[in-house]
């Protein structure tokens, strides 16, 4: 059974899609993180399978130094269910938000997103850098 048809709702190439945006990372940039074989078009039909190789995605967590389970496992849907329930509902005695503490109790949901942003800046930081070196070898 593939990981799709446990959950129909993870779409990992549209994953690989908002977690190369939210880095700041164009499709070429990406491409050229994978190597010669790839170019922006690969990047492009890539971000529209519903499932990639597993092999493939790690080595696009790799290039964009995030976990291989945030790809897999991000359900934009649940995301936006899991932060309208904490930031409109402040009784935090609600079931949707005590089934979600209950489900996994030691992953702080806010903690991983400041470790993601910590990790997406310092990204951007390594390909403006990376870029700045291309530059300047032409």
């Amino acid at each position: 059974m593939t990981h799709a048809a446990k959950n129909p709702k993870i779409h990992e190439g549209r994953n690989v899609k908002r977690f190369r945006e939210m880095l700041g990372i164009k499709q070429d940039a990406l491409a050229f993180e994978l190597g010669e074989d790839w170019n922006q078009q690969k990047i492009s039909l890539l971000e529209q399978k519903e499932t990639i190789d597993t092999a493939l995605l790690q080595q696009i967590s790799e290039a964009l130094k995030i976990p291989v389970e945030a790809i897999k496992n991000f359900d934009e849907e649940a995301a936006i269910n899991v932060i309208s329930n904490t930031f409109n509902n402040h009784d935090h005695s609600s079931p949707q938000f005590a089934s979600i503490i209950n489900n996994s109790p030691s992953f702080n949901p806010l903690d991983k997103m400041v470790e993601l942003y910590e990790r997406m800046l310092q990204q951007q930081k390594e390909m403006i850098e990376k870029l700045e070196r291309l530059i300047e070898g032409k």
